[in-house]
Parts: structure tokens; C-alpha cells; sequence
């Protein structure tokens, strides 16, 4: 079950550190003998590695998963709770917005793992990425997940090749864990526009983030990207925003009601692993882009 899970949730964030390129006038997976295939899923894997920061070991340090104890030598604490993150296409666990996630988590006195699959999921080998999640989602299941209760964040869960044309076992739905919630910011394009989560929230109307200038491509790109910084900045702020009810979907008039708020009934609720366990369906939110929080 947990390998499932895990499988929806890097094929959910596969396209954070990437998936522009497919509109950058570049090919994918031309260079078949470039693009790594892993042909079997035995694990440990050479090419999967997990990383540990703590509060008190903040640079972090590589993890042999085969010696459990070691994690206790970084400052691992089994009363603080873990995340996990798991970068995307053409990305690594160093990437900057990814380590800006990785430090809001530590203000908060978790434990994070970060895994690094760089070596399979490198550009422009996307197709290759998505079929190596199964050994990237397995290796994770085996030697973290297995130890808790899983909390999901899908970031503006991918669209294309994978909405419309892929099973299940591909997505991320509101059946993987307890606690499902996507975060939608470039709902249509990049984003899948349907709700899937136990929670969604639309993030600025969801579709394109108003701090996106450029051409409809860089928007979009930007606007992808942010979700890794609207999660980090809702961990950092820990506070209640203002929420109204959007049940057909991001829109770009589920703006207005912040405008005109006499109109709708308004909620105050929090983004991230704060949400109330009660709280489902989909909701549109505001919220302000904190530009310490950098992408590439």
C-alpha cells in the first residue's frame, strides 16, 4: 500500500524541477543511451540516496538506510515529526527551492529526509524519470515510510501525460494516505485542473500566480514552481488564511470573493500539514509569494 502511495507522490512532484523544458524547444528522450532505465527494483540502489537534516544538524548528512541507528548520530528525534521530500525531473535535493521547503520544515523542529534520484531523472529524459518513480517510490517505502503515518502534498500534481492518460497507480488521489492535499497553481497547463485530494486548495485562483511575468510559458513555469514556495511559506507562517468554498474547480473569478468578500461565506484555514483533519473539499485561498524562496 505504501509503495503505492509513494509511487503517486513522485510521479506528482516529477515535474517541479523541470517539466518547462518540454517548452523550451528541447526533445525528450532522444538519446535513448543516455537516459537511465533502471531494469531492475531491487533496493538499496546505488543511484537513490537519502540525505537527513535536523534542527541541530542543519547541513545535513548522507544516510546508509541499512544501519538504522546511524540517523540518531545527525540529531534524529522519534518524539519530532519527519518529512520527506523527493525532487523532481532535472532536479536534485540541493535544488534552491527545494532546500527552501527543506528549512521551513526545520523552523518547525522536524526531522527531513530528502532523497536525491538525480542520476534518473535527469534532463531531457522525462519519459525514463517517470518510469524510474517504481524504484525511486519503492526504495523510499522500504527504508522511511514503512515507520509513520503518512502525510500527503501534492504540489500542483502534473497534467501533462499523466491527468488524462495514466492509471491510478500514477496519481495521486485521496485514497494514498490519511491525510491527502494538493496545492494548485497552475491548474489547466503544467497543473491538473480536476480535484483529487482529500483537500484542494487554489492557490491565487490557481491557474497563474500574479507575481508570473513573461510570455505563457514562463508563467506557467513560474507559476508550477511556486507551489514548493507557497507549502514552505504556509509551514513558516503557521497561521490561518482566509478560505471560501470552490467546488467547480480553479478558476480565475474564484478571485474575486477576496475583493468582494460580503458575497461569500469566508473560512479561515491553514495550508499544510496544519489543516484540520475535518476540513475536505476544495477550497481558494490567498496567498503572498515570499521572495526569499527562489527556483531555477
Amino acid at each position: 500500500m505504501i509503495m503505492r502511495l509513494l509511487f503517486g507522490v513522485l510521479t506528482v512532484l516529477s515535474l517541479l524541477a523541470g517539466i518547462g523544458a518540454i517548452f523550451q524547444g528541447g526533445v525528450l528522450d532522444l538519446n535513448f543511451f543516455r537516459c537511465m532505465w533502471t531494469k531492475n527494483y531491487e533496493c538499496p540502489h546505488e543511484d537513490i540516496k537519502f540525505f537527513l537534516y535536523t534542527p541541530t544538524f542543519r547541513k545535513g548528512r548522507i544516510i546508509d538506510m541499512n544501519e538504522p541507528k546511524s540517523i540518531f548520530k545527525v540529531g534524529f528525534k522519534t518524539n519530532q515529526q519527519t518529512a520527506i521530500i523527493i525532487h523532481g525531473f532535472n532536479g536534485t535535493q540541493t535544488s534552491r527551492h527545494i532546500m527552501f521547503l527543506k528549512d521551513a520544515y526545520l523552523s518547525r523542529k522536524f526531522n527531513v529526509f530528502a532523497v536525491d534520484w538525480e542520476v534518473l531523472s535527469q534532463y531531457p529524459c522525462y519519459f525514463s524519470s517517470l518510469s524510474n518513480t517504481k524504484l525511486v517510490s519503492q526504495c523510499t517505502a522500504q527504508k522511511i515510510c514503512y515507520k509513520y503515518h503518512i502525510f500527503f502534498a501534492g504540489l500542483d500534481p502534473a497534467r501533462p501525460l499523466i491527468e488524462k492518460h495514466a492509471s491510478k497507480k500514477f496519481r495521486l488521489t485521496r485514497d494514498d494516505a490519511r491525510s491527502v492535499q494538493i496545492i494548485h497553481t497552475n491548474a489547466g497547463l503544467l497543473g491538473q485542473s480536476s480535484f483529487s485530494g482529500r483537500v484542494d486548495f487554489c492557490i491565487n485562483g490557481g491557474q497563474v500566480q500574479p507575481y508570473c511575468e513573461g510570455d505563457r510559458i514562463k508563467q506557467a513555469r513560474c507559476s508550477h514552481f511556486l507551489s514548493v514556495c507557497y507549502l514552505a511559506n504556509a509551514i513558516l507562517a503557521s497561521r490561518p488564511m482566509r478560505a471560501f468554498r470552490c467546488p467547480s474547480g480553479c478558476v480565475p473569478d474564484n478571485r474575486i470573493p477576496f475583493v468582494k468578500s460580503n458575497r461569500v461565506r469566508m473560512k479561515w484555514l491553514t495550508v499544510g500539514q496544519d489543516t484540520p483533519g475535518n476540513v475536505t473539499g476544495g477550497y481558494c485561498v490567498h496567498m503572498e509569494q515570499n521572495m526569499n524562496c527562489p527556483f531555477n
